[in-house]
């Protein structure tokens, strides 16, 4: 949307979230080639996003702050997506006020308007850090009016990823990757490069996880050892054999995992570069198999832990302490659940952990709504039989919420 021609994305995987974003993207009249990522959004027709989509994806607002700066205006409801806790949108609106934007609600639906002759830059505070935030105002003041200043941002590697990309098209951002960015604003963009995605480190975390539990040896290529190493620091703490190189990480002759409890807490989550909420609920199923007493101490999101009933299910020993901590107690035998008592996928990542817990127990175990599951990870049954498990999806494409 920031571009005056098209462009081209490579190393995109095929999830549901990214099928999403496309018809959100042709629902607002951009033009995809079929069966590529090349994509032309520079003569949008509408700037209404898609309710039921915009309903179903948090990250559709990410496409307000370009739309907005592009066309003037922009209308949408209250995202939706994983129910893991408050994700207000008042960082977004209060950036756009400050921008000289008008935010209009009626009924369910916010209508956005820059002022005339479009948005202007402004210093922006954010009072969390927002990845959201820190990605859509970046993105929303390559285009307005003079110089934009974002103090608190989110530092993750994937806006540094997008910042570079952006700058070599012919935008001014400096200081993607640090707590404070500053972008000059300027005219429409030029596709001078495909933007290559960076490497998975959620997924790559997840892999991790699952080939401490389940794996003698397991080799996890193209990834960036660097973007996850709040996790490898964990894992070689708990024993398990790391050869890390520079665009790899090789569990090789894995045996029996010790305590991980450290300095009383063990995990804690924190924005980047500490340890991803995203990867919370599986790092419990790695704990609730080692020796000793662990603490999961949830700083992100306050509705996180609804996976815990369906670990206890299969057997784990873990307690809900209260919104923001659990207390596990390790190693216990995982049992697949009671014939017709299904597991549930309650979020994506939560989803990938019931997964996880489901193949270290003894028996057959069932898992519903792996929609959720197919939003943040390509084809996992087909990944996981190709790594030797019994995995399958029973039944239809994809199973809805």
């Amino acid at each position: 949307i920031l571009f005056e021609d098209s462009i081209e994305l490579q190393n995109i995987s095929e999830t549901a979230d990214v099928e999403k974003m496309k018809d959100l993207l042709l629902g607002l009249g951009a033009k995809i080639e079929k069966g590529s990522m090349m994509i032309d959004a520079s003569n949008l027709t509408s700037t209404d996003l898609d309710t039921e989509i915009s309903r179903s994806m948090r990250s559709s607002v990410v496409t307000t702050g370009p739309i907005l700066a592009r066309y003037g205006k922009v209308s949408f409801p209250s995202p939706g997506g994983c129910v893991i806790g408050t994700r207000p949108v008042d960082l977004f609106f209060e950036s756009y006020k400050k921008m000289g934007a008008t935010v209009v609600e009626n009924d369910g639906m916010f209508r956005l308007t820059a002022p005339k002759g479009g948005l202007r830059g402004a210093d922006i505070f954010y009072p969390i850090q927002s990845v959201g935030a820190t990605e859509t105002i970046m993105m929303a003041a390559v285009l307005a009016k003079g110089t934009t200043t974002l103090r608190n941002c989110a530092m993750e590697p994937e806006i540094v990823s997008v910042a570079e990309w952006l700058n070599d098209c012919g935008a001014d951002i400096v200081g993607a990757g640090t707590t404070t960015i500053t972008i000059r604003g300027g005219k429409p963009l030029k596709a001078k490069k495909p933007y290559i995605a960076i490497p998975d480190r959620i997924e790559t975390g997840s892999f991790l996880l699952l080939g401490a539990l389940c794996a003698d040896e397991l080799l996890i290529s193209n990834c960036e050892p660097r973007h996850v190493e709040a996790v490898t620091n964990q894992l070689v703490g708990a024993g398990v054999p790391l050869e890390i190189k520079k665009d790899s990480i090789l569990i090789k002759g894995n045996g029996r995992i010790k305590n991980t409890s450290f300095h009383g807490c063990s995990i804690r989550t924190h924005e980047y570069p500490g340890f991803p909420t995203d990867l919370q609920p599986i790092m419990t199923v790695f704990l609730s198999q080692t020796t000793g007493e662990s603490i999961v101490f949830e700083t992100i999101f306050e509705g996180r832990f609804k996976y815990v009933d369906d670990l206890r299910k299969l057997g784990a020993n873990v307690t809900v302490m209260n919104p923001r901590e659990i207390f596990v107690q390790g190693p216990t035998l995982y049992k697949a659940s009671p014939a017709g008592e299904e597991l549930t996928a309650y979020d994506i990542r939560a989803g990938f952990a019931v997964v996880l817990a489901a193949l270290c127990a003894n028996g057959t175990s069932v898992i519903n709504n792996v929609y959720f599951i197919d939003r943040g990870y390509e084809a996992l049954e087909k990944t996981l039989s190709g790594l030797g498990a019994d995995v399958q999806r029973i039944y239809g494409e994809k199973i809805t919420d």
